[in-house]
């Protein structure tokens, strides 16, 4: 079995959306920003991206995630022609899904992870999107890994990434495994201490 790894993007400043986040403004205005690296980035941030992207057996996002990036991703979802399958954790199913896509809608966490790890097999599990989702599978203890790519721009306000709300009550000790600084970001993985 593979790692369950959280992968965002985020902020000098701590958050992982601009203000202003609508279905069209996913990311909130000017929040775009935070996938620099991974559109505009050199030799080092295609690489990392590549390497995260070929251990990637099965994706998991919350609804809020799915419903404001659904439009760019089409049936394939977020790995493009990959089509790595997307577990989405939603209390319901939307009335449009694209026609033979990669989306299960599931109704917790724990489910969709169990259906991510089915789906994965001895491949990763990755867990995208927002602030919700995160702070639901870290305190659920589900995390093994957290990889932020830290953008070198400072919102100022925005969804943060941790902060009141997170779900986390408690320290969590990580142990950084890896740091590679780039123009366009700085990309940091921990290992999740048990």
């Amino acid at each position: 079995m593979g790692s369950v790894i959280f992968d965002i993007s985020m902020s000098l400043d701590g958050f992982i959306a601009a203000d202003g986040m609508t279905v069209d403004e996913g990311m909130g205005v000017g929040g775009e920003v935070l996938h620099d690296w991974a559109f505009r980035g050199d030799d080092r941030d295609r690489a990392l991206l590549e390497r995260a992207g070929s251990t990637l057996g099965a994706v998991i996002a919350g609804r809020r995630t799915y419903d404001n990036s659904i439009r760019w991703w089409g049936a394939d979802g977020p790995t493009g022609p990959d089509r790595v399958p997307l577990f989405v954790v939603s209390h319901g199913t939307p009335e449009e899904v694209p026609a033979n896509g990669v989306y299960t809608f599931v109704g917790d966490i724990r489910g969709a992870l169990d259906a991510a790890r089915a789906a994965a097999g001895s491949a990763d599990v990755g867990i995208m999107g927002g602030a919700d989702i995160a702070g639901q599978y870290l305190e659920a203890g589900l995390i093994d890994e957290i990889s932020i790519h830290l953008a070198p721009v400072i919102f100022g306000s925005g969804t943060p990434l941790f902060g009141t709300g997170s779900g986390i009550d408690e320290h969590l000790r990580l142990e950084r495994t890896e740091c590679t600084a780039t123009d366009a970001a700085t990309h940091l993985r921990f290992r999740v201490v048990r």
